[in-house]
């Protein structure tokens, strides 16, 4: 729909595709038309004034040139009465050469009006060529946009077949869960559709309640499968939310996603899946099997009626896994071996390197011990020969000692000595 905006009352109306193409198409016939009218009505215009502003320049210019010459004529008159034949002969000559150049006017001015009103008709059958091009290119865009209408309108009708289609269904599935299903619940119900196939389809397989509340919540269901090995296949802890529950009113699916990925991680399955009936009208639920593992991984959100194929689905990928697993399982192994050996390794660099830090310990408290003694014993030995310099003075002192140098200055003890040589020597 388009929008119109009154120029006058400014009101705003709105005008279908159709009824706007054609009031498009009556202002530009009108518009076109008015145009070609005031184009031909402005050159006929012009053509008129064209030709009065030349005949009053050439009829100024004749009365000029014809004053000019009545007055050349008088005075030759007067002054020449011989020349006047003369004269009459020029003025003669003069004047058919006037008249020649006037009618030559008249003819370019012809001529001019000719070209204008040729070059107005092709301006105008150019403008008429260009009106039949927007008319074709109109008329290829309307059916272009029709063509493309009707596609998108068939393509409409499918999708709202297909969501009729699919409306339909959950309101089966709802009157199912809400005439057969007296008395049961969602929960009752899965079950159920699990036990009409469990013979044929899963065999091996455990599906039955979550009855473990010891780490504080629970599931509704647990699906697990081994192979003849021993090897788990597939688990997958299931939530059933019913609309009708008293406690999922006015909640939206992902209210449930944190505590069902709990619970996931605390009986160690592999996969959550929720069967939900709230959210009746979401596009995104409605649409089958939803993956929400960009919030909590591994985690799918469905419907009733696609229950079973979840689990099929889920359980066909897991045994073509298998054979990976089983490869990973085989090199879990050996790691596990690899793993001893590096730990051995590890507890023996462990006590090598407690032993040599201890070792090295000993050994630097040795070394600091062995420094503080020889620091002691060069400490001694400077002691020693300090002793020994004092020595050896002391017995340079001593041999330097004579009578001679204990007497020297006192007259006394050189008279004693004086003395005692002469007694000894009597």
């Amino acid at each position: 729909m388009n929008e119109i905006n009154c120029p006058n009352c400014k009101e705003i109306f709105k005008v279908d595709e159709a009824g706007f193409a054609k009031i498009l198409k009556q202002v530009r016939d009108s518009q076109f038309e008015e145009e070609l009218q005031n184009r031909l009505k402005l050159a006929e215009n012009e053509k008129i004034s064209a030709v009065k502003l030349a005949e009053a320049n050439i009829k100024n210019q004749l009365q000029l040139d014809l004053a000019k010459k009545d007055k050349e004529l008088s005075e030759l008159k007067a002054q020449k009465d011989k020349e006047y034949s003369d004269l009459k002969s020029n003025f003669t000559k003069e004047y058919t050469d006037l008249k020649a150049k006037l009618e030559k006017a008249d003819v370019e001015k012809e001529l001019s009006i000719t070209k204008s009103v040729k070059e107005i008709e092709k301006e105008r059958d150019d403008l008429l060529n260009q009106l039949k091009n927007k008319d074709s290119e109109k008329e290829l865009l309307e059916r272009s946009l029709k063509e493309k209408y009707e596609n998108e309108l068939v393509t409409r009708d499918k999708l709202i077949s297909m969501k009729d289609d699919e409306i339909a269904r959950h309101k089966d599935l709802k009157l199912k869960l809400s005439t057969k299903m007296i008395g049961e619940t969602l929960e009752n119900h899965c079950e159920a559709e699990f036990n009409k196939i469990r013979t044929t389809a899963f065999p091996n397989a455990y599906f039955g309640k979550d009855n473990d509340a010891s780490t504080g919540t629970k599931g509704d269901f647990i699906f697990r499968e081994s192979d003849g090995s021993g090897n788990e296949i597939i688990s997958i802890m299931f939530e059933m939310k019913n609309e009708n529950d008293a406690t999922a009113s006015k909640k939206k699916n992902k209210d449930f996603f944190a505590k069902l990925d709990k619970d996931r991680k605390s009986k160690k399955c592999e996969y959550a899946v929720l069967v939900t009936l709230l959210e009746a009208e979401s596009e995104l639920y409605n649409a089958g099997i939803v993956d929400v593992s960009y919030e909590f991984e591994k985690m799918y959100v469905v419907r009733p009626q696609f229950f079973i194929p979840i689990i099929s689905f889920l359980r066909n990928a897991a045994l073509n896994s298998m054979q990976y697993k089983r490869e990973l399982a085989k090199i879990k192994n050996q790691n596990i071996d690899i793993t001893n050996f590096e730990e051995k390794i590890n507890t023996f660099k462990e006590g090598f390197a407690r032993n040599y830090e201890l070792a090295s310990r000993k050994f630097k408290k040795a070394i600091e011990e062995i420094d503080k003694t020889i620091k002691h014993l060069e400490n001694t030995k400077k002691e020693l020969l300090s002793s020994e310099n004092n020595l050896r003075l002391a017995n340079n002192k001593a041999e330097d000692l004579s009578i001679k140098r204990l007497t020297h200055g006192n007259p006394t003890m050189k008279a004693k000595f004086q003395s005692k040589s002469n007694e000894s020597e009597d």
